[in-house]
């Protein structure tokens, strides 16, 4: 099932597609993606330590864009990521639970798995929210 608002169906950067990330679900209270491990590995094979910081940005920046629609959007001000398990092949999924969403500041906790559902990073990812270019915001 593929739960994705139709406003956020042309949302996507460069980065995230290149990653080949596949958002799944979408809300303000939780975001689900994923990545292939293959094409976002380091040189000694495993995922990049960057691709899950990629995978944590974009889940949290998305859940404050769904939160701030139409007008604001999260600008990431702060980026926490734990490694706790490698992973060689297969795909990462991130799922992003709001911990707090203020006023103009929220907070998402993500924790990503393998194919197997261990867990191979934990973060959290804390955004300013902000008017989008040419809206006027209205909270």
């Amino acid at each position: 099932m593929n739960s994705i608002p139709d406003w956020a169906l042309a949302v996507a950067s460069p980065l995230d597609t290149k990653m080949g990330l596949d958002l799944t679900e979408l809300s303000a209270e939780r975001v689900v993606g994923s990545i292939p491990v293959e094409g976002n590995q380091q040189p000694f094979g495993l995922l990049h330590g960057g691709a899950s910081g990629v995978l944590v940005e974009t889940l949290g920046s998305m859940g404050a864009l769904a939160y701030g629609y139409p007008d604001r959007a999260g600008v990431g001000v702060d980026l926490n990521v734990t490694h706790v398990r490698g992973v060689r092949s297969g795909r990462v999924t991130g799922t992003a639970t709001a911990v707090h969403l203020g006023r103009t500041i929220v907070v998402y906790a993500v924790e990503i798995v393998d194919d197997e559902g261990r867990t191979t990073a934990t973060g959290r990812l804390t955004c300013h929210m902000t008017a989008l270019p040419g809206t006027t915001p209205t909270a």
